[in-house]
């Protein structure tokens, strides 16, 4: 499903870049070529609304406790739609303005302030796309931390789990050595107890033989 996410995403990305790319250019184009430009850019901008959508349904099957980090990143992105949006219109009306001022016969003036206002417009949507592009690198890189300190701590549970395993088969092996020692034990003991019985009935019987000669003699 991320997979999905991801791919997404990246035709968002471009998507958007080439949206604002092209809202830039609107004020240097002729009359003919911003009108086609304009209607180019709002077919784009509905592909990027149904990219959107699209993105926004993966998200929804992302289990909860997995799901915190994608809905930031869609936040982000309905905030930079909204701002191409608002921007998008800003040129429209700008490109309005200039063709009725064309329409009237205006002297210029007013034509050349906007067009000095849609420069600093642009310029403005290009660092916002920058910077854009430089948190998606962030979060991009983010989630690959993440994924790798994951991956660790999955592999250092697998070695606690194995040391666990091996404690406990010391700890029978142990067991099992004490019982065979203490055995081991209770046999020598045993013997013992039968050589010091066997050696007072010797001791005895060799007095008593011993009592038997003399008495006789």
């Amino acid at each position: 499903m991320s997979s999905d996410f991801e791919g997404y995403e990246q035709d968002f990305a471009v998507l958007t870049a080439e949206i604002t790319s092209k809202i830039g250019r609107v004020p240097k184009l002729s009359a003919d070529e911003k009108k086609q430009m304009v209607a180019n850019v709002e077919k784009q901008l509905e592909e990027a609304k149904e990219l959107l959508e699209q993105m926004d349904l993966e998200v929804r099957e992302i289990p909860p406790q997995n799901r915190g980090m994608y809905t930031s990143r869609m936040r982000s992105y309905k905030q930079e739609m909204g701002k191409l949006e608002t921007d998008f219109k800003r040129s429209r009306i700008a490109y309005s303005d200039e063709v009725r001022n064309e329409l009237l016969g205006d002297d210029g003036n007013s034509s050349e302030n906007q067009r000095a206002h849609l420069l600093d417009n642009t310029e403005r949507l290009e660092r916002s796309s920058r910077r854009l592009e430089a948190g998606y690198q962030i979060a991009v890189e983010t989630e690959q931390i993440g994924q790798e300190m994951l991956e660790n701590l999955s592999h250092d549970r697998e070695k606690i789990q194995r040391a666990r395993e091996r404690l406990r088969e010391t700890d029978a092996n142990l067991g099992k050595s004490s019982r065979i020692l203490t055995g081991m034990l209770r046999r020598i003991i045993q013997n013992r107890i039968l050589v010091v019985i066997l050696a007072i009935i010797v001791v005895f019987t060799i007095l008593t033989a011993i009592f038997i000669s003399v008495k006789g003699h």
